[in-house]
């Protein structure tokens, strides 16, 4: 025999087991929403300092882009650029013309940049500047002959491009963190001779402002990529992707408008999930007290819950053994109190209901007996026999042999050699039959109207469902010299329905509850004993209803389910 393990004890384990998933999921998704949110944090602030970045450069950038479009827009300036003559006229030139539109915007402009004019007039007195060598120190001009940049790489790149008016990094920009904007000038009386070129060059340092955003010494990378190159990198603040390694970047790009540059910012992965450690550390800990304080509160909870599933196990037990009288009492008001409680009137129920069952068993049995006794409608066949006897007295051979045949069939198609069903067409057989001996009775003083669909005339239904109220027509409804009747029959969506319908003097309500509630009528067949065999044969969904108007008229509609497919229908006499 197996060892009897109470349940509760049996369910503590997978208890456990569920607790301890529980809590690697709950520490797991807790440190990924850590780490998702501490992303989300610093993707955040950096995409602000991005913002501010690229709304600083493109806001430079406009400015230095305005002082070429002064100087290219600037008639005396480009007079003055194209000017002959002795050098002391010359000079006054400067003086008055070049010069001031040329530090008029250097002193505005907030951060160091340097101008440079290469001009195609080798009147003018050059200026020469520092060393271009060196990192921008302190905003400058410098006028220079076109001859300086005529053989370096870049300008002839710029004249064969076609293209003016644009940003690039040329000779040392690269290398000391500069950008440079370039433009032609040209003659304003044609707008097509080059007279000379302005180059404006400022450090990017300057034109994206504060680093305070980015925590270069933490692993992030700044840069600055032009797209319209492949992605060339034109400046960078930053170790990423310099030592060769596999590690892992957010990647966040910034575009400037107006132009083919990017601020693209690197960060290390390292960076996002900085401080995580040791929450990591404080949700292992949590999970772990958890576990080890549900396993106590589980282990507890089994043991006392243990000893009362016991008792409900016997008192099961007893059940088992057939008997019903053991009863179960817990104190309190939990789920056991509940149990027993519900255990102790299912005990009570299931006796109740065996008694029940035993005792419908025989209403019903008595029933059918019933309904077998009122076929025999003894008082019809006496007022039948005193019709048949008076015919025979008058000599009125026909007509007795017409009823004494018609009340032979009728009985033969009742009496249905003791079955219950039959099919639809027998039951219409009976009530013509039926019609037939009282239209001898009363000498065709009424009319019937059968319409009955052909499909359903072979559904096999229980007997006697009809006659009973066509009898009724006849003993309660007559009303004046002359009575119709209408025998209708259809198939609906909920079954097969039958009506027989009147228009002889129709009922008063209270009648029609008085003949629903009432078993038998005088010298009939109940309609309440017809309707209870219907729902007592097909269920409660189905049976009888009446509707009348007193001086107008009654209305009987049966329904019966559509059994044509629910087996072999049992044929009554009135098939032979």
């Amino acid at each position: 025999m197996k060892k009897y393990i109470p349940f509760t004890y049996k369910m503590l384990v997978p208890y456990l087991l569920l607790v301890l998933i529980t809590d690697m999921i709950i520490g797991y998704i807790a440190f990924t929403m850590l780490v998702q949110s501490r992303t989300e944090m610093a993707e955040t602030n950096i995409r602000t300092g991005m913002e501010q970045a690229r709304n600083n450069i493109r806001y430079q950038m406009d400015e230095i882009q305005r002082m070429s479009d002064t100087l290219f827009g600037s008639l005396s300036f480009q007079r003055a650029l194209q000017a002959k003559g002795e050098p002391y006229e010359i000079y006054l030139v400067m003086l008055d013309e070049i010069v001031p539109q040329i530090t008029a915007p250097l002193q505005l402009f907030g951060n160091d940049i340097r101008l440079m004019l290469y001009t195609m007039n080798r009147d003018l007195n050059l200026v020469p500047g520092d060393d271009l060598e060196k990192p921008i120190k302190g905003s400058d001009y410098y006028i220079l002959p076109l001859e300086e940049v005529e053989d370096s790489p870049w300008y002839s790149a710029y004249r064969d491009s076609g293209e003016d008016n644009i940003w690039l990094q040329i000779d040392t920009d690269q290398r000391l963190g500069n950008i440079s904007h370039i433009r032609r000038l040209v003659s304003f009386s044609d707008y097509k001779t080059v007279i000379g070129y302005i180059r404006i060059t400022a450090s990017l340092d300057d034109l994206f402002g504060n680093f305070a955003t980015f925590p270069v010494e933490e692993g992030i990378t700044l840069r600055l990529v032009d797209t319209a190159q492949g992605g060339g990198v034109l400046y960078q603040r930053g170790e990423a992707g310099t030592d060769g390694g596999g590690e892992f970047y957010l990647s966040l790009q910034e575009p400037i408008p107006g132009t083919s540059f990017n601020i693209e910012t690197l960060v290390p992965k390292a960076y996002l999930t900085k401080d995580t450690s040791k929450l990591q550390r404080s949700i292992i800990a949590v999970c772990v007290l958890s576990f080890a304080g549900m396993s106590v509160i589980g282990s507890v909870v089994a043991r006392i819950s243990g000893r009362r599933m016991a008792r409900i196990v016997r008192l099961v037990r007893s059940f088992q053994e057939g008997n019903f009288r053991k009863r179960i009492a817990f104190s309190g008001n939990d789920e056991f109190v509940h149990i027993a409680d519900a255990f102790n009137v299912m005990a009570g129920n299931i006796q109740e209901l065996i008694d029940r069952v035993y005792v419908q068993g025989l209403q019903r049995k008595q029933a059918e007996l019933e309904a077998l006794q009122a076929q025999i409608h003894p008082h019809f066949l006496y007022n039948t026999l005193s019709t048949i006897s008076s015919l025979a007295n008058l000599g009125e051979t026909r007509k007795v042999t017409d009823m004494v045949q018609g009340l032979s069939r009728f009985y033969r198609l009742t009496l249905n050699q003791g079955k219950v069903l039959t099919l639809l067409k027998n039951e219409v057989t009976q009530v013509e039959t039926y019609l037939d001996i009282q239209r001898v009775k009363y000498a065709n003083r009424f009319e019937v109207y059968v319409d009955i669909e052909e499909d359903i005339l072979t559904v096999p239904v229980i007997k006697l469902i009809l006659q009973p109220f066509v009898e009724n027509v006849f003993k309660h409804a007559w009303f004046g010299e002359h009575l119709s009747i209408r025998i209708t029959g259809r198939r609906i969506a909920e079954g097969i329905e039958l009506r027989v319908i009147d228009n002889g003097i129709g009922m008063r309500p209270e009648t029609v509850k008085r003949l629903m509630s009432s078993p038998s009528q005088s010298g009939g067949y109940g309609i309440k004993n017809v309707d209870e065999r219907i729902k007592l044969r097909y269920g409660g969904e189905y049976g009888i209803a009446i509707a009348s108007i007193f001086g107008a008229g009654t209305t009987v509609r049966i329904l019966l389910p559509d059994d044509e497919q629910g087996g072999e229908p049992e044929e009554g006499e009135g098939d032979r």
